[in-house]
C-alpha cells in the first residue's frame, strides 16, 4: 500500500479547511441530497463528501456507508487532492499497486472502484472530494464525470455559503456589542436627566407654575421611557427567533398616547387616532419602534404650518393587524418610493429643521416588520403627504376567534 504524501501546501490547505468550521458537524440535507444524486448518476452503491483532515478523512455526507471517518493513510481521497483540477479515478483497486493491499480494499467496505473530484477553494486549495465508490471494477462515462464535477462545485458553493453566513453572524454579534456600548453611553445622560428632573420636580412645586411643573415631570417620564425603549430594542436584536416571537396584549389607545407623550407634539401638530380594535397581541417593542419612527418622520418631514397625522389600527381582510400612518407633509416622489426602504437611501429632502436624514430609520422599520412576518408599503404624492401602511400577522389562536 502506498501511503499518500502530504499536499505541498498542507498548512495553507488545513487552515482553509478549518475556516469553514465544517468538521464534525451534523448531517445536512443539502449535502446528503448531493451524495444521493451522485450515487444515482454514477450507479454506485456508495457516495461520499469527504474532507481530508490532518490525520483522518471525515465524511460530511455518506450515502451507502456507515463509517463517519477513516485514517488518512488509508484514504483514497488523500491521493485525490494531489490532482486538484482533475478527477482521480481508480477503475480496479485489486490491480493497482497503490491500493491492492489497502485495508479499505481488503476489508470493509471493500473498495474496488473509486472516482473522486476534489473540492477546491477559490484559491485552488483542495479540501477533500466528492467521490463515488463501487465494490466491483467499472468505468464512468465522460457525462458521468462531468456531472460529478458539477455536483462537486455545488458542494463548494454550500461551503462558501456556510462561511459567509458565519461571517455575517459574527458581524451581527459585533454590531450588537457596539450597540450595547452605544446604548450605555446614551442611557448615562438620560439617567442624569431623569435624576435632575426628579430633583427639580420636588423643588418646583413651590416656585414653578403648574404648567412648568408638568413640563419638568414630562422630562423625567420621557427620559425613562427612552431608556426602557433602548433596553427593549437591545433585547430584541439579541434574542433568538423564540424571543423575537414573544407577544403581549397591548391596549392600542394606551400605545398611541404613550407615543404622543414621548414625541411631545406642539400646538400646531394634530395627531388623530382611529381604532377598530381595542387591543392587539403583538411584540410591543416592534410596534413601538415602527410607529415612533413613522410618526416622528411625519412630523419632521412636514412643510405645513398645521401638521395633521392620522393613525389607524384595525384588521385587514385576512385578519392581520393593519396599521397606517397618514400625514399632510412634503410627500415622496415615485422614484424615491421605489428605494425608500433601502439602507442609507434618503429622499434628498431636508426636514423642517433643515437636517438631512441618514437613511437608516425606514430600512430598520421594514426589517422589523419583515421579521415579525408582516409587510409595509407607502403611497404618496409630492406636496400631498404620505401614507405608510403595514400589517402584522395575528397570533393563530386569536385568528381563529376573529
Amino acid at each position: 500500500m502506498k501511503t499518500p504524501e502530504l499536499y505541498y501546501l498542507e498548512y495553507e490547505r488545513l487552515s482553509a479547511l478549518k475556516s469553514y468550521s465544517v468538521l464534525d458537524t451534523v448531517s445536512e440535507k443539502d449535502y446528503d441530497d448531493i451524495t444521493a444524486i451522485a450515487s444515482e448518476i454514477c450507479q454506485t452503491p456508495i457516495s461520499l463528501i469527504s474532507f481530508v483532515d490532518e490525520k483522518r478523512q471525515w465524511f460530511k455526507s455518506r450515502h451507502g456507508l456507515e463509517a463517519t471517518e477513516t485514517p488518512r493513510e488509508h484514504a483514497f481521497c488523500a491521493h485525490a487532492i494531489h490532482t486538484p483540477f482533475l478527477p482521480f479515478v481508480v477503475t480496479d483497486a485489486w490491480k493497482d499497486e497503490r491500493f491492492f493491499d489497502n485495508p479499505l480494499v481488503t476489508g470493509d467496505p471493500g473498495v474496488v472502484f473509486y472516482a473522486g473530484v476534489p473540492l477546491n477553494t477559490s484559491k485552488g486549495l483542495p479540501l477533500g472530494t466528492l467521490c463515488v465508490i463501487d465494490r466491483k471494477p467499472r468505468i464512468l462515462s465522460e457525462k458521468q464525470l462531468e456531472s460529478l464535477t458539477a455536483l462537486s462545485n455545488q458542494v463548494v458553493n454550500l461551503l462558501e455559503l456556510r462561511r459567509k453566513t458565519m461571517q455575517l453572524e459574527q458581524a451581527n454579534q459585533e454590531l450588537y456589542h457596539f450597540a450595547k456600548l452605544a446604548a450605555h453611553d446614551i442611557k448615562t445622560p438620560l439617567n442624569n436627566i431623569a435624576m435632575i428632573a426628579d430633583v427639580l420636580s420636588q423643588s418646583a412645586k413651590q416656585s414653578f407654575s403648574a404648567e412648568e411643573v408638568n413640563l419638568v415631570n414630562m422630562i423625567g417620564v420621557s427620559s425613562r421611557r427612552l431608556g426602557n425603549m433602548i433596553d427593549s430594542l437591545l433585547k430584541y436584536y439579541q434574542g433568538d427567533a423564540t424571543t423575537k416571537a414573544q407577544t403581549s396584549v397591548v391596549d392600542v389607545a394606551d400605545l398611541v398616547n404613550q407615543l404622543k407623550d414621548l414625541l411631545s407634539p406642539n400646538e400646531n401638530t394634530y395627531i388623530r387616532f382611529h381604532a377598530r380594535v381595542k387591543t392587539i397581541e403583538v411584540n410591543r417593542t416592534v410596534i413601538n419602534q415602527v410607529l415612533l419612527n413613522l410618526i416622528s418622520n411625519a412630523i419632521k418631514y412636514n412643510d405645513k404650518e398645521r401638521i395633521t397625522i392620522d393613525i389607524s389600527i384595525g384588521l385587514d381582510d385576512e385578519n392581520n393587524y393593519k396599521f397606517s400612518v397618514k400625514d399632510n407633509g412634503m410627500g415622496i416622489s415615485p422614484e424615491a418610493q421605489e428605494k425608500i426602504f433601502e439602507m442609507f437611501t434618503t429622499n434628498n429632502q431636508s426636514d423642517r429643521f433643515g437636517n438631512q436624514g441618514n437613511g437608516i430609520g425606514l430600512a430598520t422599520v421594514q426589517k422589523l416588520i419583515h421579521q415579525a412576518g408582516g409587510n409595509i408599503e407607502v403611497k404618496s404624492a409630492v406636496g400631498f403627504g404620505a401614507t405608510f401602511t403595514f400589517t402584522i400577522p395575528m397570533p393563530s389562536a386569536n385568528r381563529k376567534r376573529a
